[in-house]
């Protein structure tokens, strides 16, 4: 039980930092020419397509699903992905990247206190300590969000963070009766063609399949970013509390931070290695003590 609660803790570690990796193929993707909604649709486009190919493959079964459980995969494609999109896409408009970091990252309470109604997990001292210690390396690390954040993005921000939320929370309601790799093709099924209506899809199309390397930069961020990190947190839930999850997933900006110093050059400020330090030790702390069974 514990080794495999270890690696449950491993494989969601190993999510943040595949999506704390994602500013490697957008911002190339960006450069290229497109926008957040059409680097949203070729995520989604290449997880599903990457999931679909591993079901036929592997488990032709695994597409089977009930439609009275419909509700669950509408949860987690159009509340968890598209509209957490929406939310943080609006909110970068509206402020910083830093102010709209910090405001997604309230993601974590959420969980919390809907893991605690739903699912009964307690809510302990531990877990709220390490919470805030990963809350407050976050808002270090993001550059403490200078100047006023408007109301319309305070609301676009904290609406981007219940979004992010809500996919542990619907994740753990379909695990009871799915497999992981079920979950992830209609979350990105629901997404897709959520998305479609609002992708310019032409466009994106000949933007990816015109140039370079944009096409292995939209493969990258499908698989490292997205397929694999959706994979390796859906399977972890199956082992540890959302609540937990949800701060273990604190190590994205962290490593976002790293590779932006290690590949993009930016600067290492003392509040950016403070907030990493941070972030480092609520991990450590949420994965040390307590009773053992």
């Amino acid at each position: 039980m514990k080794n495999k609660s270890a690696l449950a803790v491993a494989m969601i570690l190993t999510a943040a930092a595949g999506w704390g990796l994602i500013g490697l193929f957008s911002r190339p993707l960006n450069a290229a020419g497109l926008d957040s909604m059409q680097v949203t649709f070729v995520r989604s486009v290449v997880t599903l397509a990457g999931m679909g190919l591993w079901l036929l493959v592997r488990d032709r079964s695994l597409f089977r699903i009930s439609l009275r459980d419909g509700w669950m995969f509408l949860g987690t494609g159009l509340v968890s992905i598209v509209f957490f999109n929406v939310c943080y896409f609006s909110t970068i408009a509206r402020t910083t990247l830093a102010a709209a970091s910090i405001l997604l990252y309230t993601a974590p309470f959420f969980v919390m206190l809907m893991s605690a109604l739903f699912f009964r997990e307690p809510i302990t001292g531990r877990k709220i300590a390490a919470l805030f210690l990963a809350f407050g390396g976050c808002v270090l690390v993001s550059g403490l969000g200078a100047g006023q954040i408007a109301p319309a993005a305070l609301l676009t921000g904290v609406g981007a963070g219940f979004g992010y939320a809500t996919y542990s929370i619907f994740s753990k309601f379909a695990l009871k009766k799915y497999h992981t790799f079920t979950l992830i093709f209609y979350t990105f099924l629901v997404s897709t063609v959520c998305l479609a209506p609002f992708a310019r899809i032409p466009a994106a199309l000949s933007v990816v399949a015109g140039g370079g390397r944009t096409a292995l930069y939209a493969l990258g961020l499908g698989v490292v970013s997205t397929f694999m990190p959706y994979i390796f947190y859906t399977t972890g839930l199956e082992s540890v509390e959302a609540g937990r999850a949800s701060v273990l997933a604190f190590a994205e900006p962290m490593v976002a931070t790293l590779a932006g110093i290690l590949v993009f050059h930016e600067p290492l400020h003392l509040l950016n290695a403070a907030g990493i330090g941070l972030i480092f030790f609520a991990i450590v702390l949420l994965n040390t003590g307590g009773k053992k069974k």
